[in-house]
């Protein structure tokens, strides 16, 4: 089968899938993810196993448009207008899921993963530090079609939507010094001063090189005004590949770097409204339907039915964070009981950055012994999580009294 047939199939198929499992109330990457699943070579051997292996570049790309975008969410004007209540909940929520995660992982591993070697340092620690840095990120997009659907106004979803432009760059952030941290523990490598600063090099070498080259984009841009929108996103596209490339080159984190591209455009870059809009109304569409099937077809089904109660673990040790850590955070900035109480059900919905976070982590040799367990246990859990998540925000912003009545929805509409 040629290489243009099955990316067709691909992009219907997971186009299909999404519109579908729309119509039934859920987030369209739920149904990309099934379709990835069908596609998937272990279950029917529709899609050549080599075509799914050679698929790195895609992801790639398309884990620079995202991070990208997630920076385009931090702009310092509209976080200070926030203020300490929104900064707080996502501090203590995405922090606390990271420590539950981690300590849970810990204590439960050892009894339910039984791999060939294994020892404290450098299996089960490393492996509770990942998967704790991949419970921080939460996907709004599902809590935001709630919110759009049911026209839902107040504090609660105010707060929901705040706490998430913040998320995934602190999920990034955790999982770069996870990253770093884990290589050592796997390499066996002794905590000499160069190994120690390895982390902090990486990590400060990624933002000095997304500094750089958003600049460089603004620079550049100011010489497009007026310009077509197609080349516009030529220069995006030519911007991020080329920041990606160069960090994967110089042993820089990736995802930090094109984030902090993303940073840096929203911040002091010309016409940046525009810019966003346009990876939000043309890139991201094409990027989550190729991005999330080929995830789904990268799902290992022996290694996620063999680790099923650590994807349930998972899912619970991270829900138990959110909530506690949306609710300590609410407390320690005063914000209102409703806030204090709704504001975590709204953060549970996980998808979208997590997987290419994972994704990334499988390209990583000195990781290759608990890539594979990890990923599955990410996929797995994140169709538990867009599942309910859905559910859990509707409920928060209905006791909250946030959501309009039926014949006000009609009334407005």
């Amino acid at each position: 089968m040629n290489t243009l047939l099955i990316i067709g199939i691909l992009i219907t198929a997971g186009f299909t899938f999404g519109e579908l499992v729309e119509k039934l109330g859920l987030p369209r990457v739920t149904g990309y993810i099934l379709a990835g699943v069908l596609l998937n070579p272990g279950i029917f051997h529709f899609i050549p196993l080599e075509f799914v292996e050679a698929t790195e570049p895609v992801t790639n790309v398309a884990l620079a448009i995202l991070t990208f975008a997630v920076g385009g969410t931090l702009a310092v004007a509209p976080l200070r207008e926030l203020g300490k209540g929104i900064a707080f909940i996502a501090l203590g929520e995405a922090e606390l899921a990271a420590l539950a995660v981690t300590i849970g992982t810990l204590a439960t591993m050892p009894f339910l993963i039984h791999l060939e070697g294994a020892t404290f340092i450098a299996t089960y620690l490393p492996f509770a530090l990942l998967l704790g840095a991949l419970a921080s990120p939460t996907d709004p997009s599902a809590t935001l079609a709630v919110i759009h659907q049911y026209k839902a106004k107040g504090p609660v979803a105010f707060s929901i939507m705040g706490v998430a432009a913040l998320d995934d760059a602190l999920g990034i952030i955790n999982f770069s010094l996870a990253v770093a941290l884990a290589t050592i523990l796997t390499g066996h490598t002794a905590l000499y001063t160069s190994s120690f600063l390895a982390p902090f090099l990486s990590i400060g070498g990624a933002v000095l090189l997304g500094v750089l080259f958003g600049l460089a984009f603004h620079f550049v841009s100011r010489h497009l005004y007026g310009e077509s929108e197609g080349l516009l996103i030529v220069l995006i596209l030519a911007i991020l590949t080329l920041c990606y490339g160069i960090a994967t080159l110089l042993n820089l984190d990736r995802l930090l770097a094109t984030m902090i591209v993303g940073i840096t455009v929203v911040n002091f870059g010309h016409e940046r409204d525009r810019i966003f809009r346009l990876i939000e109304n043309y890139a991201e569409p094409l990027v989550f339907v190729l991005f999330f099937t080929i995830s789904g077809m990268l799902l290992d089904f022996q290694i996620l039915l063999k680790y099923l109660p650590l994807v349930l673990l998972f899912a619970a040790f991270r829900s138990f964070g959110k909530l506690g850590g949306a609710y300590a955070g609410a407390s320690l900035a005063r914000c209102s009981q409703s806030v204090k109480r709704y504001t975590g059900w709204g953060l549970i919905p996980q998808g979208g950055i997590v997987i290419g976070l994972a994704l990334v982590m499988k390209q990583n040799p000195a990781l290759a012994s608990i890539s594979d367990i990890l990923l599955s246990v990410i996929i797995g859990a994140t169709v538990i999580h867009e599942l309910i998540g859905p559910l859990t925000s509707k409920m928060a912003l209905q006791n909250a009294g946030e959501l309009l009545k039926p014949s006000s929805r009609k009334h407005t509409s």
